[in-house]
């Protein structure tokens, strides 16, 4: 039907509109992006609660009203930079476990990586530096090493049951002492030993010579560990 005004009502094309759509949802996107990057810089360098709204808006280079626009308070920013920091770290996870190396290896490896993310990667400082205040924070933050925890667990368990004489896909350890770990006690040593070995080094010397620590923690608790490279 044609209306009063004698004038065709435009057609809507379907596949416009939705390309229209997926690009707005891009740009928002990378806005989120950059407000999380500018966010966990905020975080790691002064602390939550010196941390405004503003800070975070002027290191993003946008207004205030935009980070609000996808963050309600400064609280929704530091939980999502802490849900960052743990994505992050199963990032790294996942990425070590599909090296198919040897138990050991696997260990070492993810520590090693960890410790270099802690030195290099803004994220990680941001999001250790938010589980330390986070009794500061008015909302709920991931509980802390638990999945950590449990991914070292499983792989120091796996180490007991290889048997000495079969080396895994791209193993650089030997077996022949790795029937002696107690999984659960060496597990919980190892993650005590490293965050706090990362936060003297961060107090010391801004985490520069964290690999070094957790080399030294790496290789005096477990019976075998390759040399990183």
């Amino acid at each position: 039907m044609t209306p009063a005004n004698g004038e065709r009502p435009r057609a809507v094309n379907p596949t416009t509109e939705h390309g229209r759509a997926g690009l707005t949802q891009e740009r928002a996107l990378r806005t989120r992006a950059q407000i999380l990057g500018a966010a966990a810089h905020a975080f790691a360098t002064k602390g939550f609660p010196a941390v405004t709204v503003l800070d975070v808006a002027q290191l993003a280079g946008m207004t205030k009203g935009a980070v609000y626009f996808h963050y309600p308070n400064k609280e929704a920013l530091a939980r999502a930079v802490a849900d960052e920091f743990y994505q992050t770290l199963n990032n790294l996870t996942d990425d070590v476990a599909r090296q198919n190396l040897h138990p050991l290896d696997a260990v070492t490896q993810l520590l090693t990586r960890t410790a270099i993310a802690f030195r290099d990667d803004l994220v990680i400082q941001a999001g250790a530096r938010l589980q330390i205040e986070r009794s500061l924070i008015a909302t709920d933050l991931p509980t802390p090493y638990i999945g950590y925890t449990r991914t070292i667990t499983d792989w120091l368990t796996q180490a007991t049951h290889t048997p000495n004489n079969t080396t895994p896909t791209n193993s650089t350890t030997p077996n022949p002492h790795t029937t002696t770990l107690d999984p659960h006690t060496t597990a919980r040593v190892l993650i005590s030993a490293f965050f706090g070995a990362q936060h003297i080094s961060w107090i010391l010397t801004n985490r520069t010579d964290i690999t070094q620590r957790v080399q030294e923690i790496l290789t005096t608790i477990l019976p075998t560990t390759p040399p990183t490279t």
